[in-house]
């Protein structure tokens, strides 16, 4: 059975299993207990009833704690396991494990806004984002699928169906700041079939002034205004690229591996990754939203900014 105690004396484990370090762990767990009594007050019932006696009366819970439903749900978001397993992991049920996934990922999601963590959700907003802010607005945009389970109905199946995965996908539109690392932006999910362009034109993103834009091929023609754009030449039909062309192109890969480090940090949380198994309406953009949130929390603790004494250099001087 998985407790915190027990957990937190193995550091490798720990990271292996819930993607955080204990002292990131400790970082976000505040915010996570905030967030929790803000979402389900103690005087209310989980129904949202008034108690009819005082908070804490009867038995204590297997996840007693705001430890414990931390790692519960941090270890069930980065490893997407079975519920009938991860509720053997943690001595529940499979109806107690669903209902604890369900009543925590809210939580999660609201911490991780809180702490500042979170991917901006509304397009008019990145031009304001802190996230965007941190450094110079050099950005990039890219669109990511991931699996999801076969719909039942003949027309979503079309919908969700993406020929270049051969599987039924959800996607999402990510921007990400070029020097932090960060997911500032994700779009809302849409069905996988939808062209990357197509899915940034219905976002009309609010750039930051003097922004620049990095693009693969499959934005080509997105052009939003006050942002300059740099994209990969494209080969036309029945001819070849020049070599000042080819030179060019390998400089902008370089530049946009970052997007794809990005994307492959958030797809850390395999519930991202794997196809999803909850159903629940609105979960699949939960979750992307909590991976990201994740992602952005790591970079914030494993690679900070640097930071200048000003003051300091100038007494120096």
């Amino acid at each position: 059975m998985l407790k915190y105690n027990k957990l937190k004396r193995r550091p490798r484990d720990f990271i292996a299993a819930t993607g955080l370090t204990l002292e990131e762990f400790a970082k976000l767990l505040p915010a996570f207990q905030t967030a929790y009594e803000k979402l389900y007050p103690r005087e209310l019932t989980g129904k949202g009833q008034r108690r009819q006696r005082l908070a804490g009366g009867g038995a204590k819970g297997v996840l007693d704690g705001a430890e414990e439903k931390l790692l519960f749900i941090l270890v069930y978001q980065k490893t997407n396991p079975l519920q009938i397993m991860h509720g053997l992991q943690f001595n529940l049920s499979q109806s107690q494990t669903n209902y604890w996934i369900h009543r925590l990922l809210p939580v999660l999601q609201q911490a991780l806004s809180d702490l500042g963590h979170a991917p901006e959700r509304e397009a008019s907003g990145v031009a304001v984002s802190p996230l965007a802010r941190e450094t110079a607005p050099e950005l990039a945009i890219d669109g990511t699928e991931r699996r999801r389970q076969r719909p039942q109905d003949v027309e979503l199946q079309k919908e969700h169906y993406s020929g270049k995965k051969k599987t039924h996908t959800d996607k999402n539109i990510l921007l990400v700041n070029e020097h932090t690392g960060k997911v500032v932006y994700l779009g809302p999910t849409v069905a996988g079939k939808t062209h990357d362009k197509k899915a940034a034109d219905e976002a009309p993103i609010a750039y930051p002034a003097n922004a620049t834009l990095d693009k693969d091929t499959g934005f080509q023609g997105y052009e939003p205004a006050g942002v300059l754009t740099q994209q990969p030449q494209k080969k036309t039909k029945g001819q070849q690229l020049s070599a000042s062309d080819r030179l060019l192109n390998r400089i902008f890969s370089s530049a946009r591996v970052v997007v794809e480090h990005v994307i492959s940090g958030v797809k850390r949380c395999r519930i991202v990754k794997e196809a999803l198994r909850l159903t629940k309406e609105g979960i699949s953009d939960l979750v992307m939203e909590i991976a990201c949130g994740l992602h952005n929390l790591r970079v914030s603790y494993r690679h900070p900014l640097p930071t200048f004494d000003l003051l300091g250099l100038l007494s120096s001087a």
